[in-house]
């Protein structure tokens, strides 16, 4: 007998299948400010992105992107901005924050009081941070349930209308967003049934393991975390096992044959590899890959992400009684 899944889980649940249609209403809501958001690029050719949690993984799977259209871009976590600070003239700063009340975005803007170049991103816009910036916000509203699912979608899909803002060609993005691909992941689960920990990591998709490794953590309340694919070889390899789990992604792009052959020296060393796989080549012998159709930059991130975030929620339903129910932290982290 299965048990029945709990009201937490049952949340999540919604807010990821809700979270295409809102990406693709929050993209086409966020015209007039994105392209506010883009002059003040296009004037300062640089941008520095501040978040915390979730928001921080965002602007890291994103960086690659604003840098690939002559930006230079650079996340940070806010408490770092605020403990050690990058100067802020000649940036265009976005701030990120769900749910627009985090108590490192609420004092650094009144520390700092922000700039013309500052915007937010939120899901609130009755928030403080709706109200300390221009803000593109999301649609739909809050995101109820516990860790980050369709937040992270959203704040994709603001950046998007920036990107396009830009010069960017959002078309592939969009059309994964309008068709989204549901691949099964019962292998992926099968494979780290026995794991202790995950460890995930990418390259051109790095933002994305970071994101889902918090989620891995947040959910299954095991130490999961990420480690870019280089720096995955400088050391920490060492600490693989049959106990330790890894979680890949890959996409069509220079970087795919890095993150194949990495697998492969995972696979040696005992370890399970499940790789999230774009890009369209032949599977990696001993992987479990998680394939959709051959894509690259955000379109591959819509694509591979939601299938990811249904790997993280089966992962910690098979270990935590409670899962999606936080001990320890709260949906808004109001103190610091």
């Amino acid at each position: 007998m299965t048990s029945p899944r709990s009201e937490s889980l049952l949340a999540i649940d919604r807010e990821m299948a809700r979270q295409h249609a809102d990406a693709l209403a929050s993209f086409e809501q966020n015209r007039e400010v994105a392209a506010r958001a883009a002059a003040s690029l296009k004037r300062t050719g640089r941008l520095l992105m501040l978040g915390m949690g979730g928001s921080h993984a965002v602007a890291r799977a994103v960086e690659p992107y604003y840098r690939a259209l002559g930006i230079d871009a650079v996340s940070l976590p806010v408490s770092e901005q605020l403990a050690s600070p990058l100067p802020l003239h000649g940036r265009t700063i976005f701030v990120t924050s769900q749910s627009g009340e985090s108590a490192e975005v609420v004092r650094w803007f009144k520390e700092t009081g922000g700039s013309a170049d500052t915007y937010a991103l939120t899901l609130e816009g009755g928030s403080f941070l709706g109200n300390a910036a221009p803000a593109l916000v999301a649609a739909g509203g809050s995101e109820l349930a516990f860790a980050a699912t369709r937040s992270l979608t959203l704040t994709l899909a603001l950046h998007l209308a920036i990107l396009a803002a830009l010069g960017a060609d959002a078309t592939p993005a969009l059309a994964v967003l309008k068709a989204p691909e549901t691949p099964d992941v019962s292998a992926a689960l099968a494979a780290l049934k026995n794991v202790r920990n995950v460890v995930t990591s990418g390259r051109s998709l790095q933002g994305v393991a970071e994101a889902i490794a918090l989620g891995f953590t947040e959910l299954s309340r095991r130490p999961c975390f990420s480690h870019e694919g280089g720096q995955l070889r400088h050391g920490p390899m060492e600490m693989l096992s049959p106990e330790i789990g890894a979680v890949l992604f890959r996409a069509k792009d220079p970087t795919s044959p890095l993150m194949a052959g990495m697998a492969g020296e995972i696979l040696a060393a005992g370890a399970p590899v499940v790789i999230f796989d774009a890009s369209g080549e032949a599977p990696v012998p001993g992987a479990v890959t998680v394939a959709v159709k051959p894509a690259a930059g955000m379109a591959a991130t819509f694509a591979l992400l939601p299938a990811a975030q249904t790997l993280m929620v089966a992962f910690a339903a098979e270990r935590v009684e409670n899962a999606g129910t936080p001990v320890r932290s709260n949906k808004i982290t109001r103190s610091e």
